[in-house]
Parts: structure tokens; sequence; C-alpha cells
């Protein structure tokens, strides 16, 4: 369902957000909305806008949502809102009169950084999909002939305006980002607060450079 005025976050935000969900959360699934920049959708946690800008869309990101069939036990859906009349062809995708844009892209990397780095999940093609991977995985992707063939992200354009593989693209960039998510310098009681089990308070830059 399409939202209105969603907040915006930061990625201090985020992090709180996947602290409070640590340990109930196991896989990220990367969406397009399929709409148009600036439209929102509650069937994700999370949005981004064409400026790369985040918007929260639920409480909490344990909140199970209808986002990848069959797959929202225990994940979390983020959207990149774009791909207006996307369409698949036998030969090279069109990603429509609102394509993805680097600045989502990158931004998404970061999400999934911080997330992945907080919640104490590995950046791999089994833990971060794009929904086009696991599509493609379960029989209705690119090439099955389903008629709810789904695609987001199987294929994006990089920063020299190449055709990369959506899902390596991001988690590429993703692992560098979470290189740069550094244990904050916290001391006594305060840093002892954290359990060992929970991830470590983290200083985040911005989600874009």
């Amino acid at each position: 369902m399409q939202v209105t005025n969603p907040p915006s976050i930061t990625s201090q935000d985020l992090l709180a957000l996947a602290q409070a969900a640590h340990g109930k959360i196991n896989r990220l699934y990367l969406h397009w909305t399929a709409g148009r920049y600036h439209q929102f959708f509650d069937d994700y946690h999370l949005n981004v806008d064409e400026d790369g800008q985040v918007y929260r869309t639920c409480h909490s990101l344990a909140e199970r949502k209808a986002h990848t069939y069959k797959r929202n036990t225990g994940s979390v859906g983020i959207a990149l809102c774009c791909a207006l009349d996307a369409s698949w062809t036998a030969t090279m995708p069109k990603f429509g009169t609102m394509p993805p844009t680097l600045k989502q892209l990158k931004s998404l990397a970061w999400i999934v950084a911080i997330l992945c780095t907080a919640l104490g999940i590995a950046i791999t093609s089994d833990t971060v999909m794009t929904h086009g991977e696991a599509a493609y995985r379960d029989g209705y992707g690119p090439g099955s002939g389903d008629p709810e063939t789904r695609w987001d992200l199987f294929w994006v354009l990089d920063e020299q305006g190449a055709f990369r593989q959506g899902g390596v693209y991001v988690r590429e960039l993703a692992r560098q980002y979470s290189t740069r998510l550094v244990p904050s310098q916290r001391k006594g009681a305060e840093q002892n607060a954290y359990p060992a089990s929970a991830a470590a308070p983290l200083q985040v830059p911005l989600f874009m450079e």
C-alpha cells in the first residue's frame, strides 16, 4: 500500500532499529517499487528515494511485511523508489522512465553494510538477495515464463554505465562500506552494557559519500 510522508531516517536511526531487532533477522531482500520516484510503499521496511534518502515504513525491522514470496519471516525488505514501466526482454532489461539511480544503489549498499554489521549477518548471496535473485531460485524469476515474473535489481548499471548483476554489485559495495564501520569508543559500564552476543555500538557515516 502506498503511504504518504513517511519519516526519513539517518544512518544512526537505522543502527538503532537494527540493534532493537538483533537476533530476529537473518536475511535482507532488495527490491524496487516499480513506481515513481517519491512514491513510498509499506510492503517494505525501508524505502530509498531518488536522491538516496532513506524512509522508514515500519515500526520495527522485526515486523513481518509482504515483500518477498514465501520469504517474509525473519527478513527485512528494502525497496528503491523507481522502475516505473521497467520491462524484461529476451536480450536486455529496460529500466523504464524512472530507473534506479546511482545514489539509490550506493545508499542501498550502505543500508546493507549497516544492517548486516549490526545484526551479525554475513554479506553473502544467501543472506542478502535481490528480489530478482530470490525469484530466480524459487522459479518465478527471469526466463521462467511465470506471469508474475519478478526481476527487481537482477541487473543494474554501475558508475561506468555498464550492466552488472545487481546482487553482486550491491554486495561488493556493501562489503567495502562495512570495513569503514568501526566500533565507537565507549568506556566502562556503558561499553559493558552491550552483551557479547549483541553488535558493538558503531560509528556510522552518512548513507551517501
